[in-house]
């Protein structure tokens, strides 16, 4: 017995590896393509595209575990009831819930993982990737200012950078500002450097001429400075957003409906996202159960199992869909949160009682003595 639980256990995981690397790497390019842009059009590193998307990789593998464990369970078993391996089994006496102890305890394992990673590595992840959003999308030193080329930040603001400098600092400015009502301004200067105030980011230039026409009064100004300041008005000035649901730790998550700052709404969004950091990994013990039940418990057919893995999967998609439903309305209405419970634990239990009572042989055998 030993020997055919590590034999399925080692099946099990070499095939959970196999559906969650393609299934991850199928997602991550989907999810890659909207970083491409800052590639393309605004010259982001390699390496800060690559550690973007690798960021999104503890999200990914929360989503897509329970699933990859389904599909590798019932690859398994199905590939264990046509060689004919589950029938010799329980000819020789081993029961059902002995053939699914294997899954069980992958099962389990899996969801602790999980558990893990979606209250530790999650979050992490999150903050990380917000704040390397945030400097990238505010960054206009690095990213909007392309050397050599007229950069349009807003309409009517127009900057030429020569070169970037290994210090951080730009030589070679050429700015041109309309914002004003019939006033046109043009900023020339040998170097400059950007720097963020609570205002927005500001360009501080050195050694260079401001010219300015009042076009209603047709007066014209020309200033040599050593030291000038340009805003860029409201162009990355916006501050950090504040923490998601999935950026927050589990205890400040169950604990949101003591924070008075927040409204009714964000309460129950983030008390939700909580009671889901709780038990959500276990969809992964519950699909693997769901997955093999099916195959263990029902009738051999020499023609495939089509049937019972297409119910398998109904059923699968069914409490999928209701995790996303009822989640959706339990952050609506706080008093909805016991169907979300009720759809993962009530399926659960059915799939216990029947690897531990349901046997359709035994069954049939008492109809034909009574």
């Amino acid at each position: 017995m030993k020997k055919l639980n590590l034999y399925i256990v080692k099946q099990l995981t070499v095939s959970f590896l196999l559906v969650t690397f393609s299934l991850m790497s199928i997602l991550w390019l989907t999810q890659s393509l909207r970083f491409v842009e800052l590639i393309t059009n605004k010259g982001l590193p390699v390496s800060i595209f690559l550690e973007l998307t690798s960021l999104l990789m503890p999200r990914l593998f929360a989503i897509i575990s329970p699933i990859a464990v389904f599909i590798a369970t019932l690859f398994v078993y199905n590939k264990m009831l046509s060689d004919r391996e589950l029938v010799v089994v329980k000819a020789a006496g081993v029961s059902h819930f002995q053939i699914a102890k294997p899954t069980i305890y992958f099962g389990l394992v899996i969801s602790l993982f999980c558990f893990y990673v979606s209250n530790v590595g999650i979050p992490s992840a999150e903050k990380a990737f917000s704040e390397l959003e945030w400097k990238v999308k505010n960054n206009v030193s690095h990213l909007m200012f392309k050397s050599g080329e007229f950069n349009t930040l807003q309409n009517n603001f127009t900057i030429f950078i020569t070169s970037h400098e290994k210090d951080g600092s730009v030589s070679g400015i050429l700015i041109n500002d309309d914002r004003k009502d019939k006033v046109r301004s043009t900023v020339s200067a040998e170097k400059g450097r950007v720097v963020y105030t609570d205002e927005g980011p500001r360009i501080i230039l050195i050694n260079g001429v401001r010219q300015e026409i009042n076009e209603r009064t047709n007066q014209f100004v020309s200033v040599s400075f050593d030291r000038y300041s340009v805003d860029f008005g409201n162009f990355g000035s916006a501050k950090k957003k504040d923490e998601k649901a999935r950026e927050k730790t589990l205890g400040e998550l169950l604990l949101s409906y003591k924070d008075k700052s927040l409204t009714e709404k964000e309460r129950n969004k983030f008390f939700v996202e909580g009671n889901k950091r709780l038990s959500a990994s276990l969809y992964n013990l519950l699909f693997a159960l769901i997955a093999c039940t099916g195959l263990i418990v029902g009738n051999f057919n020499r023609r495939g199992q089509v049937k019972i893995i297409c119910l398998s999967t109904a059923v699968m998609v069914l409490i999928q869909s209701g995790d996303l439903a009822y989640t959706n309305m339990a952050a609506k209405n706080i008093s909805l949160l016991s169907l979300y419970y009720a759809n993962l634990f009530v399926p659960l239990l059915i799939a216990l009682y029947l690897l531990l009572y349901y046997n359709p042989a035994k069954m049939r055998r008492k109809k034909t003595e009574d």
